[in-house]
């Protein structure tokens, strides 16, 4: 495994480090506290090409390998102080421009992906519900067929990211009662806002990744084309695993860029910040602290991009971005408590916006499959 970069890809990842900051900062903490998604940042991303990146340029993408896709994430999640646009993005990326780009049709890719990738259209997936997230099994929503073009769809999902302000979702939907992993389960495309019968909630107060809109979807008697069907009729679990993989990899990378953006606050400050005539940082309660983010971070950049790795080589790497996603997420949520303590009373005050950090970083134990569901994952790789 060769994890060096290419002339291309460094410079590449120094102008969207410089692009993000430039584009993407100002009144990130306003935006945080009214929970507004940022529009002008979402379009300034579409032009930067960060809308594109794994979609063919023939379709308007960049047509990137999944290595250089990953780096701009972890560029983006470096560069960017509001963590819930670059989620955001990555939302779009591989749960909906993706499983389109590789189970739809011609024509789905044709009238979908030139529009995601230049930000006229916004898009995500609908699989959880208010009784079925992990529990595939319990998946209320149904799509019945109605002759050989018409589908009809009723049900709730949730925690749908990206829902308010969604042009386009992949909506996942029980269409027989076959038993086994994910049997009997499809997956469709649907327009929220124009479709009749479909009703989108107001944005869900969260607790971080607040400029990131999820809501909830409601599918009343909800009518549909076969030619909206996307993948073949009980396929849906290939659909969702499949972009499950490049989550799990690409949007940690962005997790991965805010750690070594932290680490780096937190020495600042460790080294400026002085208690009983010295600085911080020589006491050993912080620099341990702070040896241990670093540590994190060098352990969680090649699990990360082993699976880039892997995935450019045409290899499946189901359990590798389990792995990658698991360990990424705790050390994320435990480099974020390090920070704070590192702050001490400062890192509870939102101007100094470590404590933002944290809010964001909890998140990311529970979306992606939850750390409980990827050691399951795990185990079941291992022969358990």
């Amino acid at each position: 495994m060769d994890f060096s970069l290419t002339e291309d890809q460094q410079v590449f990842r120094t102008q969207i480090i410089d692009f993000a900051r430039k584009r993407l900062n100002a009144g990130v903490i306003e935006r945080d506290e009214a929970a507004a998604f940022d529009r002008d940042g979402w379009q300034a991303c579409a032009e930067m090409g960060l809308l594109g990146l794994p979609v063919p340029e023939v379709y308007g993408g960049l047509g990137l390998d999944v290595t250089s896709s990953m780096l701009a994430m972890e560029a983006l999640g470096y560069g960017a102080h509001d963590q819930g646009l670059p989620f955001a993005i990555n939302t779009q990326l591989w749960t909906c421009e993706v499983p389109i780009l590789t189970f739809g049709t011609e024509a789905q890719k044709a009238h979908y992906l030139p529009r995601l990738v230049t930000g006229e259209i916004v898009g995500g997936h609908a699989s959880s519900e208010p009784n079925a997230g992990s529990d595939v099994f319990s998946m209320a929503t149904r799509a019945e067929k109605l002759d050989d073009d018409t589908w009809k769809l009723s049900g709730t999902k949730t925690f749908v990211s990206n829902g308010p302000i969604a042009d386009v979702l992949i909506v996942f939907a029980k269409t027989s009662q076959a038993r086994g992993f994910g049997a009997g389960i499809t997956a469709f495309l649907i327009e929220p806002k124009t479709t009749a019968g479909v009703t989108v909630s107001p944005p869900i107060h969260k607790m971080g990744l607040r400029s990131s809109p999820m809501g909830e979807l409601a599918l009343d008697e909800v009518l549909v084309q076969d030619s909206q069907r996307l993948g073949k009729v009980g396929a849906g679990q290939a659909v969702f695993s499949s972009e499950m993989e490049w989550e799990r990899s690409c949007l940690f990378a962005c997790h991965l860029g805010a750690m070594e953006r932290q680490l780096e606050k937190c020495i600042e400050h460790a080294k400026d910040r002085k208690q009983f005539g010295q600085t911080i940082g020589s006491f050993q309660a912080v620099s341990h602290r702070i040896a241990n983010m670093k540590l994190r971070i060098e352990v969680a950049r090649p699990l990360l991009y082993k699976v880039a790795w892997l995935k450019d080589r045409g290899e499946r790497a189901v359990m590798e971005a389990a792995i990658a996603k698991l360990y990424v997420s705790e050390a994320y949520v435990q480099s974020s408590l390090d920070a704070v303590a590192i702050f001490g009373g400062y890192g509870f005050c939102t101007e100094y916006e470590v404590e933002r950090m944290l809010r964001d970083s909890v998140g990311s134990v529970l979306y992606s499959g939850t750390s409980d569901i990827q050691r399951n994952l795990i185990a079941r790789f291992l022969g358990l």
